[in-house]
């Protein structure tokens, strides 16, 4: 398929140029533990089963941390992982060189995905952020149809420390699940993770957008949980979710998930109304 036409700055045009635009490249260590919590634990079937055990960490940043928490992470579970980090901006990845081993590399590249293969899974985190939302769906494609179909595309956003973290799994076909975790403490109200939503859905937190009912169902049940906070946040996390469920929400998992201040429910529960 052509490449999106992405509307930022330092977008690639032209053939043979990185797909996507210069982030700022903010990052710290452990930043993306929720996630790779996730991706290690109800996901993990994914890796194990995968024919090429190629995954593609895209934007990793100023610094390549994130990236090499994530193949150490992912070599737990399967020890012959390929991961490669992937940045746009050329001075990061002479940075990161030093950094390689057997199994993990880095290269220059965007949304295009300049490695072979097709990698089974793709994580882009506080990337999409810093572009327009009418770029998303392309972006989204572009990805896709890199993947096998076994594969998986996460898309996510999270705060500086990784302690509210948001994120969209697609498989090559379609958006399948929003994620929404959080670390007991950090918030007031579970609403207030609306601010690291990804791209898609940060600007339809409003009235009558899926999204905003969500958080206001979240919000409703979170208080209405408040008798089990004397049993500590954990319990009262868990009482919200059942609640979300038995009101009908498509929320996924179960309590071992929901005891680590995660929640995962069906993309068709949120995705943006036309």
């Amino acid at each position: 398929m052509a490449a999106p036409q992405i509307t930022g700055r330092n977008t690639a045009g032209r053939q043979g140029r990185p797909v996507g635009n210069v982030t700022r490249g903010t990052t710290n260590p452990n930043r993306m533990r929720r996630l790779d919590r996730w991706l290690t634990g109800p996901q993990a079937w994914r890796l194990r089963s995968a024919a090429d055990p190629l995954v593609v960490d895209l934007g990793y940043g100023a610094t390549p941390a994130t990236a090499v928490e994530l193949y150490e992470r992912l070599a737990a579970v399967r020890p012959d992982v390929q991961v490669r980090g992937i940045e746009i901006e050329p001075s990061r990845v002479q940075a990161a060189l030093p950094l390689q081993r057997p199994g993990l590399s880095f290269h220059v590249g965007g949304f295009e995905l300049p490695i072979p293969g097709r990698p089974v899974l793709v994580r882009a985190f506080n990337v999409l952020r810093q572009y327009e939302e009418a770029d998303v769906a392309g972006i989204w494609r572009l990805v896709q149809d890199r993947l096998p179909d076994n594969g998986l595309f996460i898309d996510g956003t999270c705060d500086e420390i990784g302690r509210r973290v948001t994120w969209v799994a697609l498989d090559a076909e379609r958006p399948l699940s929003l994620s929404i975790s959080v670390r007991f403490g950090s918030f007031d109200l579970p609403s207030d993770v609306a601010e690291r939503l990804p791209k898609a859905l940060i600007h339809r937190n409003v009235p009558g957008e899926r999204v905003h009912g969500l958080l206001q169902a979240m919000d409703r049940s979170w208080l209405e949980a408040a008798p089990l906070a004397s049993f500590g946040n954990r319990q009262r996390w868990q009482g919200m979710c059942r609640s979300l469920r038995d009101a009908g929400w498509p929320v996924q998992d179960g309590p071992a998930r929901w005891r680590l201040g995660e929640v995962t429910v069906d993309w068709e529960a949120v995705a943006p109304r036309p």
